[in-house]
């Protein structure tokens, strides 16, 4: 930030195991959403490593650490950032349109296990705040990833629909054996995974 060097992320070690619900929890600005894009493979980081599967992320070009996302990784935003002109399942088929993987009626089964099987082709701004989360939901979904990374996904929905919401992720993940990881202000959420990590001033607690 200028002339003033900020560190975010201070000596951090983790591991993630298969099939486990990890849940981040920590005040606003203190490096949640960094440490989520950074094992991500979004957010390249200054020093030390990233391995997914054995794999050392950020060493191969951008275009195969894409491929990788695209195949191995799931996206859940506290925004939706579904495509306005696109239907529900058309946002749900774009990830398998950039992989060339699953099939509209693979999408349209994503959709069915998110409660939407009758609003598949309304568009994003015909649905309500928790629709349009499950429709990311059941994008996040579509090209089978092996971990799903989810970045305050209830952040923009009262506590009764996050309630909702985190049930359905939750309940997914844990069906189809899916690794999660979670980020969340919310105390209550957190306590909700199999093991619950925090972070405060850019070092796990």
């Amino acid at each position: 930030m200028g002339a003033r060097r900020i560190e975010v992320l201070r000596g951090i070690s983790m591991e993630i195991a298969h099939n486990e619900a990890v849940f981040l929890s920590g005040a606003s600005g203190a490096g949640k959403t960094t440490l989520l894009y950074t094992l991500a493979g979004l957010e390249r980081p200054e020093s030390g490593s990233v391995e997914f599967e054995g794999r050392r992320l950020y060493c191969d070009s951008s275009s195969a650490e894409a491929r990788l996302r695209n195949e191995k990784m799931g996206f859940v935003f506290q925004g939706y950032f579904l495509l306005p002109e696109l239907t529900a399942l058309e946002n749900v088929l774009l990830p398998a349109l950039i992989g060339r993987r699953a099939t509209k009626d693979e999408a349209a089964e994503s959709l069915a296990a998110v409660g939407l099987a009758d609003r598949m082709q309304h568009l994003p701004a015909e649905l309500s705040g928790g629709e349009q989360q499950r429709v990311a939901i059941a994008r996040a979904l579509t090209n089978n990833p092996d971990i799903i990374f989810a970045d305050e996904p209830t952040g923009n929905l009262d506590s009764k629909t996050g309630d909702a919401i985190m049930d359905l992720l939750l309940g997914l993940a844990r069906d189809r054996k899916k690794t999660l990881l979670v980020v969340t202000h919310d105390v209550r959420l957190a306590a909700r995974g199999d093991r619950e990590l925090h972070i405060k001033d850019g070092i796990l607690q």
